[in-house]
């Protein structure tokens, strides 16, 4: 799934990486705190603020400042990285839709119920 995300990407024109795309999908709706973005993606806050800056420079995100803290700045989604998300939800549709049809819809589903029980014990940010 993740490679036909990316490709899709970048057919596009949107050169992303597995990297950066890990830090980008962890921003909130309202942005986030670099430090939140670290924890998050469990790396270093330096390893963010460098793929933060790369994203930055690409156009997909922004740093604003914080309306409830002067002093810190939130990363927020910028129009250009706003327009990734339905491409890639898409391809996730339809890669869904394919594993649907090949395993049957019980098996789907049960496949989903597994996935979001395992996400209680393998996600801390669920």
């Amino acid at each position: 799934m993740e490679k036909r995300v990316f490709d899709t990407l970048a057919a596009a024109g949107h050169d992303l990486t597995p990297a950066q795309a890990r830090v980008f999908q962890r921003i909130a709706p309202g942005g986030s705190r670099l430090t939140d973005l670290a924890e998050q993606a469990q790396i270093t806050k330096q390893s963010a603020g460098f793929l933060v800056n790369q994203l930055e420079r690409a156009g997909y995100v922004e740093r604003v400042a914080d309306p409830a803290d002067a002093r810190a700045r939130l990363v927020r989604v910028a129009d250009r990285g706003a327009r990734l998300i339905p491409l890639a939800a898409g391809v996730v549709a339809e890669v869904e839709a394919e594993w649907a049809a090949h395993l049957g819809q019980g098996r789907m589903a049960a496949l989903r119920d597994a996935l979001t029980v395992l996400r209680e014990i393998a996600d801390p940010y669920a």
